[in-house]
Formats: C-alpha cells, structure tokens, sequence
C-alpha cells in the first residue's frame, strides 16, 4: 500500500494491476513468477527433507550444505574462492538480504546510489533505513548509465553503489567498463558495492560477469543471489549473501532480527538446483529466451516499439506508437482493450523522471509458451 497525499492508503500499482487482472480474466503479465514449476529433482528434494524431519529453525548462517553448495557455484561458475563458513550467509530470498545488508551497513544521512529505474523495493529500504536515495538513469535503447553522470553521483557521502545486474525492469546487462568504472569509484570514496543478481542465469547468448570477480572487488563487495528465478521457486524465498567475512557478521546482526531463519526443507533442495549439470542452466536461459523473443514478437506485430532484453524476466514495450503517452493508462486500459495486463515503468522511477520513461510497459514473459502465445494472439487485436 502508498500512503497518498491526503493520507489515504492506496494500493500499488502492482496490486491494481493484478487485482484488474483477476477482475477482468485477463492474462497477467505483470507479475515477475513463473507459471511453471522448477526441476523435479529439487522439488522432490524439499518433499525428501519434509519427510526426513527438516521443519525446524536451521543455523543462523543456513544449512551447511546449502552454504557449502552456494561456495562450490561460485567457484565453478566464476572462479570465486568462498568460505562456506565465514563468507555465505542464506536468507529469506535476495529481498531480505538487501533489507539486511542495507540496514546494517549505512547510517541515517549516508547515501545509496542506485540505477534507475529500479526494483520498488530498494526505495523503499532505503527509506527504513534514513539514507538519501541518489539515482542514476539508464538511457537508450540499451539502458546504460552514463559515465559521468555516474561519477558525479558516487561521492565521498556514498556508502553503498547498489547494482542490479542482470537488470530489472530492463533486461539489460552492465559493459565491464561500467562494472570497472563502479569498483574504481567505490575505492575513490570508501564505498562498498552490493550487487542483486538474481537473474544471474537467465542471461541470453553470453555469460553474467559478476562484479565481485573484477580485481579489486571482492574484498567491497556484498553479492546477492537467490533460488527463486533460476529453479523457478520464488515461493520458497530461499536466497544469500557472499561476501568478506566482516561484512557477513554486520549484516547477520541485523538479519536474525528480521526472518532470524527461514525455509529449512528448502535449503537442501536449492543445494541439488545449484549442483543440476551445466546443461540445465543453458537450456533454462534457453528456453527463457525463446519465450521472450515470442512475446516480443507479439508486442511488434500489435504495434509497439520494443527492447531487446539481454537477461531477466521482463521486456520493455513503448505503447506510443499505439497513441499511449502515459503508460499508466495504457496499462489500466489493455485489459480490457487486448486482456492483457502489464506495469508501466513509472513504478519504478521517481516521479521526477517519470516524462522520460512515460510510456513504457514492462512485460513478463516468464509464463508457459501457450499463454504467451495467447497473450499475443489477444494484442493484435490493437493493430486492427
């Protein structure tokens, strides 16, 4: 819920979206969940740990074996050498982890500098945390920040440089000159760098280049992941944190007030997901691409201008060809104009930027081809 001006509580738009959704039988693509489940072998995991007992509250840090899996994948993936013991903490999906590590490591009156747009709920914990919210759009057809504008917003009052690669809402994925750029600069001021990389597997012909495995960075780095999107288990809520052990004991000083433990038949489920063969992970991005491409088919043939996303869930669709200045109305018109539902960008930018990202819509194609399939059959509808 928002609180309005008048003091009203009103509901996000993510919650007007879905509520118009279920209200008109329209097909939501607005919500960032598979509509399918994840592997078999970690879904019988969990039933396994069910039936063995694995109910109760789990060490603080997580399981052992889900910490020990999480340092085996970054090693294997990105040749980074993790402590299971000091340097992995598990938490109650990417979502907490960012609430825990932002809360531990800022004072009221630091900065946080992040990318615009931006995941709703980074505001928001900046807020909880009394820090001043400094943003950096991303522009172009590619959504890149620019160089300057991101020096000048990195200052000596900056504690954190909070990326989200790859990118939600925009699919994009950061060059390894702006990843450079972010580590030089967060030496420049003391910063440290928190990273959400949750799509970290969902990225489109090329391969995710963590910035924690650029020299100079991992030693100021809090990288976060989780299960969620890339076992498609995000009701599981099981995701971590690595980084220096120091690092890992503030942020559990502050995390083992909020969920203190979570999921514990889950953990050494994720655990088998990130030890499933290289041939899972390729064909998850795989197949995640060819439903995008898809959707993004759909969306140009009912008249949109459209992105290339090169990771994530979501694909960006500019509604003004189709005569929609303002997305929010483009959007709360769609279900009832093509039955489909989608989120305009401006939810996930300030206000004062809201002209430049206007009529922007992003779509989730994370949904069973058939939908897709419908979902674009439903928008040629606006063409005609």
């Amino acid at each position: 819920m928002l609180l309005g001006d008048d003091g009203e509580q009103r509901p996000t738009i993510f919650a007007e979206m879905s509520a118009l959704a279920v209200s008109t039988g329209a097909i939501n693509l607005g919500q960032g969940f598979p509509d399918e489940d994840g592997p078999a072998e970690v879904l019988e995991a969990a039933r396994q740990a069910i039936s063995d007992g694995v109910n109760q509250y789990p060490p603080g840090l997580g399981m052992p074996v889900l910490r020990n899996a999480i340092a085996a994948h970054q090693e294997r993936f990105y040749g980074l050498g993790v402590d299971p013991d000091r340097e992995v903490l598990v938490t109650a999906g990417a979502t907490e982890a960012l609430a825990a590590t932002i809360l531990a490591l800022t004072e009221e009156g630091d900065e946080l500098v992040t990318l615009e747009p931006f995941y709703d709920s980074y505001a928001a914990i900046a807020g909880l945390a009394s820090v001043r919210h400094v943003t950096v759009p991303l522009r172009g057809s590619d959504f890149q920040p620019d160089h300057d504008e991101l020096r000048a917003a990195v200052t000596d009052r900056t504690r954190i440089i909070l990326i989200n690669d790859p990118h939600n809402p925009t699919g994009s994925i950061l060059s390894r000159q702006t990843l450079e750029l972010i580590v030089e600069l967060a030496h420049e001021h003391d910063a440290i760098i928190v990273t959400d990389e949750v799509y970290e597997h969902l990225v489109f012909g090329e391969r995710h280049i963590p910035i924690a495995s650029l020299p100079g960075a991992r030693e100021r780095t809090v990288s976060i992941s989780s299960g969620g999107k890339t076992f498609s288990t995000t009701g599981w809520k099981i995701g971590w944190i690595t980084a220096p052990a120091e690092l890992i004991q503030a942020i559990l000083a502050v995390k083992q007030f909020l969920t203190f433990v979570n999921g514990a038949p889950f953990q050494p489920a994720i655990a088998v997901g990130l030890g499933l063969p290289d041939s899972f992970f390729a064909d998850a991005a795989a197949t995640l691409e060819a439903k995008c491409g898809l959707l993004s088919a759909g969306l140009v043939a009912a008249g949109f201008t459209v992105s290339r996303p090169r990771g994530g869930y979501f694909v960006i669709a500019d509604a003004a060809p189709l005569g929609f200045t303002d997305a929010d109305e483009a959007c709360r018109r769609l279900p009832e104009l093509a039955g489909v539902v989608g989120i305009p960008v401006t939810a996930f930018v300030r206000p004062e930027r809201r002209d430049e990202y206007g009529s922007l819509i992003r779509f989730a194609f994370c949904k069973k081809t058939e939908v897709l399939e419908r979902a674009s059959a439903q928008l040629a509808d606006l063409h005609r």
